[in-house]
């Protein structure tokens, strides 16, 4: 019975530790322009490619990585947005939700 208890927990912990590599392994697919989100946001993922007529809000310099919401590092090309769970924005796009970072 130990034996078969020993061997029940060391799969679990190899199982639990392989589940949490898998993970930060994948990279996360980005946010495409064409995503039903994206597009009722006016994402961009270039923000010089605005339409500024549509999006009078949008000021030059306001890119994702001077938004409050981007959550990738500072100068990198791309990071994860509190609004798009799970994908990755362009750090130089844009969209209607942006908040300057404090």
């Amino acid at each position: 019975m130990k034996n078969s208890r020993r061997q029940f927990m060391i799969l679990s912990a190899a199982g639990a530790c392989t589940l949490a590599l898998n993970g930060k392994v994948q990279a996360q697919a980005m946010v495409a322009e064409t995503d039903p989100q994206a597009s009722a946001l006016g994402y961009k993922a270039n923000a010089t490619a605005v339409d500024k007529a549509k999006y009078p809000k949008y000021a030059a310099g306001q890119v994702c990585d001077n938004c409050a919401l981007y959550q990738g590092a500072a100068g990198s090309a791309a990071g994860g947005c509190a609004l798009f769970a799970g994908k990755q924005v362009h750090g130089k796009g844009w969209c209607s939700a942006y908040a300057k970072k404090a």
